[in-house]
């Protein structure tokens, strides 16, 4: 069986404290977007005599780390622990989505993992366990098990779904492949464990025009990760030249999106090196 793991991008980014647990309390609004991985899962073809519980090949980009590391493999083995009948499988990954830059592609790779191992074998497991496997792969790793649209709060794993839709609109990410580690990346932002009050209600925000974001919906850590990558803010004002009506960094960085009408034909003079992606903002996406 085969799916598409999808990443996503941040509408507003704010940190708010740090926790007593060491994790940042925060709160944003996860936007999926229809730029797509490819994982395959097979029973192993000769699984009562394999001797690898699971053997796992990747293609496209090269995946940076070791391969114990990576997240597919790791919720294979969280569900595994928990149904010991599990046979052995084959996976494979073709890698699409830049790593590192804050698109969440990882995570999405995590999480489809979890629902396609489920599907496949009929484990039937809830979806507030797997929901509880995700968040064990990661803080942003739930919200892809839902697939729309999610103001996010804790540490990115309480979600609410919520209505919005921009399909009347196209996105173009830039990503100019530098790698921001997100631990440096909140490290940077130095907050207290004290909450910030008056915080604005992204929800509200998100439900305006596009065209009225900029200056409203903010990344927190835009600012500070322009400092260290000046070339950063100078992909967000290019597409804000090119006509975007609203552009932003994703998540720690360093992927930049724009939002442009659909009718519009931006023309950009980026580095060769960077990768740009056109997407439609259509957000509703299947397994």
């Amino acid at each position: 069986m085969m799916v598409f793991p999808h990443c996503k991008i941040n509408l507003g980014l704010q940190i708010l404290h740090q926790r007593e647990d060491g994790f940042h309390a925060l709160q944003t609004v996860f936007y999926p977007v229809a730029l797509h991985d490819v994982l395959e899962i097979i029973r192993h073809p000769q699984s009562t005599q394999a001797k690898q519980e699971m053997i796992f090949t990747s293609s496209g980009k090269a995946i940076a780390g070791a391969t114990d590391d990576n997240l597919c493999i790791k919720a294979y083995k969280l569900i595994k622990n928990d149904f010991p009948s599990l046979p052995p499988i084959q996976m494979h990954l073709h890698k699409h989505i830049p790593m590192g830059a804050g698109l969440g592609g990882g995570s999405s790779d995590g999480a489809f993992a979890l629902q396609l191992i489920n599907d496949t074998f009929q484990l039937n497991i809830p979806a507030a366990q797997l929901a509880a496997y995700a968040l064990q792969l990661g803080s942003d790793c739930p919200f892809f098990l839902h697939r729309q649209p999610c103001y996010a709060t804790g540490r990115g794993e309480i979600l609410e779904p919520i209505e919005l839709s921009l399909t009347d609109w196209n996105l173009v990410l830039v990503n100019p492949g530098i790698y921001v580690h997100t631990g440096k990346a909140f490290a940077m932002l130095q907050r207290s464990k004290e909450p910030i009050l008056n915080t604005p209600d992204l929800r509200s925000i998100v439900q305006e025009h596009p065209a009225n974001w900029k200056g409203k919906l903010i990344n927190d850590f835009e600012a500070p990760v322009c400092v260290l990558h000046p070339e950063i803010a100078a992909i967000r004002d290019q597409l804000y030249t090119a006509g975007a009506v609203y552009a932003s960094m994703t998540g720690s960085g360093s992927t930049v999106f724009g939002i442009f009408n659909k009718d519009a034909q931006p023309h950009f003079s980026f580095p060769a090196h960077y990768e740009i992606f056109q997407v439609a903002g259509k957000p509703f996406l299947t397994m």
